[in-house]
């Protein structure tokens, strides 16, 4: 689950200096070709929408991303991480320019490893995820709406909430490899929030539970792109209304 208060929430210091400063950069990250024709194929196949990532996009994330892989190696690397990603979203407004304004809900993915998956995850207003784990360590920045959690826990009666926590821009918060939680987007409009995983994200099997019945059945592609798909026709339709 969550960890304490103390340790999920970090003092708002400045960002990450090349954020929103126009880097002079003439080339792509030299990790950004092949981790992205990977993530474009291999995450699709396990049914994730994936939105594409503009250039602009990846050369003013370059610094936070090297950040991340360079506190990833060390000997707590999910505290570590979660520095770099505190100081990334103290400033939501200047994250929200370098990601870009969300659009439709998806997933933009900046990197992809055996070691480490970063990626920004948009959901469309008032949009709701079920019950799921990850099976490995992850970090949560918002920098842009609010975005709800349940944490749930196994017991002998089955899954049961266990806490809850309501992050808002700027915000960071931590799951350990065991937790379990739900996501709510509460607003009438988008919330962004950056998401990174301590393993490949993609390559692993996990878990959902059904959001009616609570039964655990394996995580299926299909179910949460539909949930995508289902989340962006609501907002058209009601745009069109």
């Amino acid at each position: 689950m969550f960890k304490s208060k103390s340790d999920s929430e970090i003092s708002r210091r400045g960002m990450i200096k090349t954020l929103g400063l126009g880097l002079a950069f003439t080339t792509l990250p030299s990790y950004a070709s092949s981790a992205m024709t990977e993530v474009s194929m291999d995450a699709l196949d396990h049914g994730e929408r994936i939105i594409p990532v503009e250039e602009n996009e990846l050369i003013e994330m370059q610094k936070f991303i090297e950040d991340c892989i360079a506190a990833n190696k060390d000997s707590d690397p999910q505290e570590a991480v979660k520095e770099v990603l505190a100081k990334g979203v103290s400033n939501p407004t200047a994250m929200l320019k370098a990601i870009g304004e969300p659009t439709e809900a998806g997933l933009k993915v900046f990197l992809r490893s055996k070691e480490l998956t970063i990626f920004a995850a948009s959901w469309t207003p008032q949009m709701n995820l079920m019950p799921h784990n990850h099976h490995m360590w992850a970090n949560i920045g918002i920098y842009t709406g609010r975005e709800d959690n349940i944490i749930w826990r196994r017991s002998e009666k089955g899954l049961e909430a266990d806490d809850v926590r309501c992050l808002f821009a700027g915000d960071v918060a931590t799951l350990n490899t065991k937790a379990i939680h739900s996501v709510t987007n509460p607003l009438n409009r988008f919330t962004g929030g950056l998401h990174i995983y301590g393993g490949d994200f993609f390559a692993t099997e996990r878990s959902q539970w059904d959001p009616e019945t609570l039964n655990e059945e394996p995580s299926n592609g299909e179910v949460i792109r539909n949930i995508f798909n289902k989340a962006n026709e609501q907002m058209r339709r009601m745009k069109n209304d």
